[in-house]
């Protein structure tokens, strides 16, 4: 059985058991301040346009996969729309981590429990690479947006406001 890295996640492992070419970024910033997006970004030194939320979201009564940068919020219209439904809205933060397998302010779209349809905002198709949660609190990765996509098998859209 393969060892999983010192900052070992399921994300990480899925990264690791792919191939594919990351970079780790370890932060400290309290999961329960406000613009916490922005201040992992500041953190980091990077711009936070390269931040991707990951948030989970019922589409017509099943859940769904949004990655959004930290710099706007999801369109939940928007979302239902790349999805194939009609209503979206947030799901409950218990839902959430039940289903992900991650707590909040370490949900990452790659290594959940169950596979879900996954959204990822069409502004990441314009960069080298983005940075989304590796799945703990404190840790980001760098990843190229084509591996985030194929990794996740997710459709990309507009779906940030």
């Amino acid at each position: 059985m393969a060892k999983r890295p010192a900052a070992g996640t399921p994300a990480t492992a899925v990264l690791a058991d792919q191939r594919v070419e990351h970079t780790l970024h370890p932060y400290d910033v309290s999961p329960d301040a406000p613009n916490y997006g922005a201040l992992v970004a500041q953190a980091l030194g990077i711009d936070a346009a390269r931040v991707f939320k990951t948030l989970v979201a019922e589409v017509d009564g099943g859940l769904v996969v949004a990655v959004v940068p930290v710099t706007g919020e999801v369109d939940l219209k928007a979302l239902a729309a790349a999805a194939g439904g009609k209503r979206a809205a947030m799901a409950e933060r218990a839902v959430a981590e039940r289903s992900s397998g991650y707590v909040r302010g370490g949900i990452s779209p790659l290594g959940q429990r169950k596979r879900l349809p996954t959204v990822v905002d069409s502004s990441a198709l314009v960069l080298d690479r983005m940075f989304i949660s590796a799945g703990r609190r404190g840790l980001q990765v760098a990843l190229a947006p084509a591996d985030l996509i194929r990794l996740t098998g997710a459709v990309t859209a507009a779906i940030r406001t």
